[in-house]
């Protein structure tokens, strides 16, 4: 365990002693910025009774910002230690190669969720200064970063699976975003196309992610989407330790 936190806190620490870490931070920044101006703006035009949650989603910046932000943060997280010729050292050190793995995967989720905090802010001034919506609902507040955090999980384990297949960070920042692109538009699909019930609107329904954030930032929890974003996780860390204990085998 002393193994896993030192390497947590070595690359959380690697993302403020780079300027990459604070290009992220201003990215999002300025990304949920322009989502807070369209909001003012609509807001200006015309009153709504929906929360400020879903106010937030119903915007493109949710979806754009997840998708360049995911793969800028873990193309580093193995791609780098084989550039720079650390990699060996940090296998070879008295740590398990899991450890390793959760430790990377942990120091990416942990910075991609300070990422997020400016959007609280936002949604304080709103309803600081707006009469025309509803005040902050807690619990949505709370699912709503429950479903932030569990989409986030899966595409950070999916760019950790990528940056250990490949020692350009170029590379595996590339392959995160077409993969991802791929999951989102998976979940596009459940929406444009017509499903009429049956087995295939079934499955289309349980792997939107766009549906599945719906319900989050309305304060439902349905135990479904848990399952499936905790399994998703799980696949893509053991498909990355595998590709890690891979060099055994070499």
């Amino acid at each position: 365990m002393r193994g896993y936190l030192t390497l947590v806190r070595r690359d959380l620490g690697s993302f403020f002693v780079s300027i990459t870490g604070y290009m992220i931070i201003a990215m999002v920044t300025l990304l949920l910025g322009a989502s807070f101006v369209v909001l003012v703006e609509s807001l200006n035009q015309e009153s709504t009774n929906l929360p400020l949650t879903e106010l937030f989603y119903s915007t493109f910046y949710f979806w754009l910002i997840l998708l360049l932000a995911a793969p800028v943060i873990t193309m580093r997280s193995f791609a780098l230690e084989k550039s720079t010729g650390t990699y060996e050292t940090l296998m070879t050190a008295p740590v398990a190669d899991s450890q390793v793995v959760l430790a990377k995967f942990t120091s990416a989720l942990l910075f991609y969720l300070l990422m997020w905090l400016p959007l609280v802010v936002c949604m304080v001034i709103l309803n600081r200064f707006s009469a025309e919506i509803p005040s902050i609902n807690v619990g949505q507040l709370l699912t709503t970063f429950l479903g932030i955090l569990l989409l986030g999980g899966l595409y950070i384990a999916l760019g950790c699976f990528a940056s250990s297949l490949t020692r350009s960070q170029i590379l595996a920042a590339m392959l995160t975003l077409m993969l991802g692109i791929g999951l989102f538009l998976v979940s596009y699909l459940s929406l444009t196309l017509p499903f009429q019930g049956g087995w295939q609107g079934e499955l289309m329904g349980h792997v939107s992610m766009i549906e599945h954030m719906q319900e989050f930032v309305r304060g439902v929890i349905d135990t479904r989407y848990l399952v499936f974003y905790v399994s998703g996780i799980a696949f893509f860390l053991f498909l990355t330790l595998k590709v890690i204990e891979s060099r055994r085998w070499k």
